[in-house]
């Protein structure tokens, strides 16, 4: 049975990896989708592909650092589909780097990108969802917000402020119906992982070898567990943490 007939998502950095995988799924699921991102040739591109599923199917180019580009994006997808019933913050960015190295100017784009673009999606989103009384929120945070790694100061710091992001945000808008969960990846086979492997110089086994199920996961195992907190099947979280990423968190290395 389609889990999501009849409900719109918004799904920021929809052009490719994970947030492309959601966006297929959701449209096979029965969703209105919008797919949002800063490289229009690949969102035009998976835009196709959704509306090969469902026709109902929008592409928006949006910085999601730009809070002008967040109210573009809320206006024209409540224009075409008249409300907003799921919001996916996927849109992010990947550095490693030894904190010495790190410079103001980097930190602050990729804190722009990974922190300010998942408040500016809460901050405008909410509001319509509240008029609704209910709507589901999947921010993407990472295992790296929950545990500490060399190089990962910058990136951790990012995904650390929106696993609490989440908590606050659930803890302000339960009462309206809304629910807001955080989900923290791993490494997945995305374009992510390869720049670690050129960055550690870790080769793709050595990176398979480093997780209890012997492998890195993929986008479709992840989209998955977004379609489960976008749909009721959720409907008694809120707040929580999922944690996807074949056991790595659950080890001491």
């Amino acid at each position: 049975m389609e889990k999501l007939v009849d409900k719109v998502a918004i799904i920021t950095g929809g052009a490719a990896g994970i947030g492309r995988q959601t966006a297929l799924l959701f449209a096979k699921e029965g969703a209105k989708v919008v797919i949002t991102d800063v490289n229009e040739n690949e969102g035009e591109k998976a835009l196709q592909e959704i509306k090969a599923i469902n026709e109902d199917a929008l592409f928006i180019k949006h910085d999601v650092s730009n809070e002008g580009d967040w109210k573009n994006v809320v206006s024209q997808s409540t224009e075409k589909f008249g409300k907003i019933d799921v919001l996916f913050n996927n849109a992010g960015i990947y550095i490693i780097k030894p904190i010495p190295e790190i410079e103001l100017d980097t930190w602050n784009k990729l804190m722009g990108i990974n922190v300010t673009g998942v408040f500016l999606g809460l901050k405008h989103v909410l509001p319509v969802m509240e008029k609704q009384n209910k709507g589901s929120v999947i921010n993407a945070s990472s295992i790296a917000g929950l545990m500490g790694a060399p190089g990962h100061l910058l990136y951790g710091a990012s995904k650390g402020a929106v696993r609490v992001m989440t908590k606050d945000a659930a803890a302000e808008y339960a009462s309206r119906g809304i629910r807001i969960n955080s989900i923290h990846p791993g490494y997945i086979t995305t374009g992510m992982a390869e720049y670690a492997s050129e960055v550690t110089h870790a080769s793709k086994e050595e990176l398979d070898a480093a997780y209890p199920l012997g492998r890195m996961g993929n986008p479709e195992e992840v989209a998955k567990l977004v379609l489960f907190l976008a749909s009721d099947d959720s409907s008694f979280s809120t707040g929580a943490e999922f944690v996807v990423d074949g056991g790595a968190t659950n080890i001491l290395l």
